[in-house]
């Protein structure tokens, strides 16, 4: 099937299987390997996306269903050669990272949070990242960086839990 959408702001037009995932379609059609994946069952969050600004599991979603939308993925955070994202950055000052292998879901997930909330409360971060398994950091590094992009995001103090 021809699908065509914008990816990270560029227009690509694909033909896919009609049972081909999204996640498959970014990694192997157009070659965003950002887009991790884990689990395959829509459970780990590695394969976090935006589409149309929402954030959707690429492993369950099919490329057929993506088609005249606007996919925002990991490495259309940061421009190349560019800056990091604010979020980017707040990960490796924070410590919000270690084999980086849920990172490029957690970001998305965060980024949508801040999109939504800018004054996120630490209970709140966990909460939305909730569903994103990361096995190696403990989750600690990854809410402080949430919180730290959502000052430098926000360009005020974050909420502060209890």
């Amino acid at each position: 099937m021809h699908i065509g959408l914008s990816i990270n702001g560029s227009r690509h037009e694909l033909e896919v299987e009609p049972r081909r995932t999204l996640a498959d379609a970014l990694r192997e059609d157009v070659g965003l390997t950002g887009t991790h994946l884990g689990c395959e069952h829509g459970v780990c969050g590695a394969c976090t996306v935006l589409v149309d600004g929402t954030p959707v599991r690429a492993c369950l979603m099919l490329a057929v269903q993506a088609d005249g939308t606007s996919v925002t993925t990991v490495e259309g955070l940061a421009p190349e050669g560019g800056a990091l994202h604010p979020l980017q950055q707040a990960f490796t000052e924070h410590h919000g990272l270690q084999c980086g292998f849920c990172t490029p879901g957690m970001l998305l997930t965060a980024l949508d949070l801040l999109h939504r909330e800018p004054r996120p409360c630490r209970e709140r971060i966990r909460e939305e990242l909730s569903g994103n398994i990361c096995r190696c950091t403990g989750y600690l590094g990854i809410v402080d960086a949430v919180e730290a992009a959502a000052v430098e995001m926000a360009g005020e103090t974050s909420c502060r839990d209890a």
